[in-house]
C-alpha cells in the first residue's frame, strides 16, 4: 500500500512538473507569469464550443434591437480593456435567473434577469465591465486549468455536484465553467477592472456600487432554468460597495476631463417592453402538471419534485435527487429509430422493447441499464411520435432503487399527452414597462399611483434599485410590469 501511494504521489508529481513545464502565461492584467494550461488560441476555441452549448441549453433573448445595444456598449468597453485584440462577443440570454458570466476567448453573457434590474447604462456597463475584468485577467482560463488539475488528481474536492452530474444532463465541460464559483479575490479583480473600463469609457462607475447594493437585497431564489445565480458564482468580498466607490473616486480624479454620465432614460428605453420572470410560452408548471403551450404538450409533475426548464431540455428531480426524469424533442426520425439510436450510442443492455400506443399517440418504449461515469442506472425511456418530433422520456435512477421509482415513471411519462385546452395555451408573459411619475414624492406614492397593489410595493422598488421612502424628481422614469 505504502508503494502505492508512493507511485501515485512520483506520478501526481510528475503532471505537475509536466504541466509547469508546458507553459507559464504572463497574466495580461497583472503582468505575472502563472501557470496556465490553455494557451489564447485553445482559449478562443473553448469559448467557441462552450459558446454553442450555452445558446443551445440556455437560449437567446430574441431582440436584435437588445442585443446591439448591449454589443455595441460592450464592444466599446472592450477596446479599452487589458486585451483590445479579443474577439469579443456579448450576447442576452433568454433566462429569468439575474446573472452575467464570461467564457475563455471574450463570450460574455447577460441574462434577461440581470437586464430587468439593471437601471440605466452605467450599471450595465459596470456588469459588462466586471465580466470583461474575468477575461482579461484570465480568470475563466484559471478555472479551466484548476479544472483540469483536479481531474487528474491535484486538487481536493467536486466542483459540481455529483448528483447534477449524474441526473441534469449537462455533461460537456464548457456549460460546466458555468457552475464554477470565482475567488473573492478574482471578484476583487473583478470589480477593480469593471470600475477601470467602464470609467475610461465615460460612465459613472458609482452605479456599480448601486448594482451590487440591490443584488444584496435580492433573495437569491432560483428559476426553472438550471442556471446559477449570481452569487452562485460570484462570491461578495468584504466592503464591496465601499472598495467599488473608493475605486470610482480613484479614476474619476484621474479621468478629470471626462464627463461621467448614467443614461438612465436611454437604458429603460432599451428594454422596454422586455420579457420579464419566467416565459410561460416556453413551459410552465400550473398545479401539478407542466404545460409547454408552444410545443402544445402536457405533462404530469411528480409531488414535490423539482423543474429545470430549458430550450434543450425539460428535467424533473426527485426531492432526494436520487432520480430523475428528462425530456428532449428531436425531429427527423419515428420513435422505434429514436429508440434504437439511444440503444446504440448508449451502450444500453435492454430488458424490455416495446411499441404500444398512448393517448393516440405512437411510442416506443425501452427498459435498460445504462452505464455512466458515475455508475450503471436503471432507465425506462418512452420515445413519443407527436407532430413531426419525437420526444425522448428517460425516467432513471439507481437500480437498487429502480422499484420504489418505477410507478412514478411510468404514472407521469404515460400521461405524456397534446395540449388542447386553450385558455393553458394562450397564457401571455409578463412584460417590463417604463412609467413616469408626474410630481415629486416617494417611491411608494409613485408606484400607487400607477396602480401597484400594496404587497407588490417593495418588490417593484426593488426592481428599480430603490426602498419606498426614497425620492423621485418630477418626470422620473421607473419600471413597472404588466401583462
Amino acid at each position: 500500500m505504502v508503494m502505492k501511494k508512493r507511485s501515485l504521489y512520483c506520478a501526481l508529481m510528475l503532471v505537475l512538473l509536466a504541466a509547469m513545464l508546458w507553459t507559464c502565461a504572463v497574466n495580461p492584467v497583472t503582468g505575472k507569469r502563472e501557470l496556465m494550461l490553455l494557451s489564447e488560441a485553445n482559449e478562443v476555441a473553448l469559448g467557441q464550443q462552450t459558446d454553442a452549448e450555452v445558446i443551445a441549453t440556455y437560449g437567446l433573448y430574441d431582440d436584435a434591437a437588445l442585443t446591439a445595444y448591449v454589443a455595441q456598449i460592450g464592444q466599446r468597453m472592450a477596446a479599452l480593456s487589458h486585451r483590445p485584440g479579443l474577439k469579443y462577443s456579448f450576447k442576452v440570454l433568454d433566462t429569468p435567473v439575474v446573472n452575467a458570466f464570461a467564457v475563455p476567448g471574450g463570450y460574455i453573457y447577460l441574462t434577461r434577469g440581470i437586464m430587468s434590474y439593471l437601471n440605466d447604462e452605467a450599471e450595465l456597463a459596470g456588469v459588462i465591465g466586471h465580466e470583461l475584468g474575468h477575461v482579461c485577467a484570465r480568470h475563466t482560463a484559471t478555472q479551466y486549468t484548476r479544472a483540469q488539475l483536479v481531474q487528474v488528481g491535484l486538487g481536493l474536492g467536486s466542483m459540481l455536484s455529483e448528483d447534477f452530474r449524474k441526473y441534469a444532463g449537462i455533461a460537456s465541460f464548457g456549460v460546466n465553467l458555468l457552475f464554477l464559483r470565482f475567488s473573492r479575490d478574482n471578484e476583487r479583480q473583478a470589480d477593480d477592472l469593471g470600475v477601470e473600463y467602464s470609467s475610461k469609457a465615460g460612465y459613472d462607475a458609482n452605479a456599480m456600487a448601486e448594482f451590487f447594493n440591490t443584488l444584496e437585497q435580492m433573495d437569491g431564489s432560483s428559476s426553472s432554468s438550471g442556471l446559477p445565480e449570481w452569487f452562485s458564482t460570484h462570491p461578495n468580498p468584504e466592503d464591496r460597495i465601499g472598495a467599488v466607490r473608493r475605486k470610482t473616486a480613484e479614476w474619476q480624479q484621474k479621468l478629470a476631463n471626462i464627463k461621467f454620465v448614467t443614461n438612465k432614460d436611454q437604458y429603460l428605453a432599451a428594454v422596454n417592453g422586455m420579457v420579464y420572470g419566467e416565459d410561460p410560452r416556453q413551459g410552465y408548471v400550473d398545479g401539478q402538471a407542466f404545460y409547454h403551450p408552444t410545443l402544445k404538450f402536457v405533462l404530469p409533475l411528480p409531488s414535490n419534485w423539482t423543474v429545470n426548464n430549458t430550450p434543450s431540455q425539460l428535467q424533473f428531480l426527485a426531492p432526494n435527487q436520487d432520480a430523475a426524469i428528462m425530456l428532449t424533442a428531436a425531429g427527423g426520425q419515428t420513435a422505434q429509430a429514436a429508440a434504437s439510436a439511444f440503444v446504440q450510442q448508449s451502450g444500453a443492455t435492454v430488458q424490455k422493447n416495446d411499441a404500444v400506443t398512448l393517448n393516440g399517440l405512437p411510442v416506443q418504449r425501452v427498459l435498460s441499464s445504462v452505464t455512466t461515469e458515475s455508475g450503471t442506472l436503471t432507465v425506462l425511456s418512452y420515445f413519443i411520435q407527436k407532430d413531426n418530433l419525437v420526444y425522448t422520456l428517460h425516467g432513471m435512477s439507481d437500480p437498487a432503487k429502480y422499484s420504489s421509482y418505477s410507478s412514478t415513471f411510468t404514472g407521469t411519462m404515460g400521461q405524456f399527452k397534446n395540449l388542447t385546452d386553450a385558455a393553458k395555451m394562450q397564457i401571455k408573459p409578463t412584460l417590463l414597462s417604463v412609467k413616469t411619475n408626474k410630481s415629486a414624492g416617494t417611491v411608494a406614492a409613485a408606484l400607487r399611483s400607477s396602480g401597484v397593489a400594496e404587497k407588490e410595493l417593495a418588490t417593484m422598488a426593488l426592481l428599480n434599485g430603490k426602498k419606498l421612502e426614497d425620492r423621485l424628481s418630477a418626470n422620473t422614469k421607473f419600471k413597472l410590469i404588466s401583462k
